[in-house]
């Protein structure tokens, strides 16, 4: 199973409740932006389209529900070069799932 069918599978059905309660499009995040965070491969610049997904979230709302299995399949490194890439500014220290956004370099 590729992927990103795995992180929806997970995602919708796994936290469906909990991601609703960030009034997220868990689809248009997966389609826009889940190429850009997947665990393997370098760090690519995310498109215009998922930074329009990605600024319209509640990151910290979202950060809550960020589970070990989540993690398996989501690089959380890649998730905070997308986000700054995109011009959000997360607070260092922050946790999202069991990663811990570090200090800006």
């Amino acid at each position: 199973m590729a992927w990103w069918l795995r992180l929806a599978v997970l995602m919708m059905v796994g936290s469906h409740w909990a991601w609703g309660q960030c009034e997220t499009s868990i689809p248009k995040l997966i389609s826009q932006c889940g190429q850009y965070v997947e665990g393997s491969g370098p760090e690519t610049t995310p498109s215009k389209a998922c930074c329009d997904v990605i600024t319209s979230l509640d990151i910290p709302c979202m950060c809550k529900y960020v589970t070990p299995d989540v993690e398996k399949l989501v690089n959380m490194e890649k998730v905070v070069f997308v986000a700054k890439s995109c011009g959000l500014t997360l607070q260092p220290g922050m946790k999202c799932g069991s990663f811990v956004i570090p200090p800006s370099v």
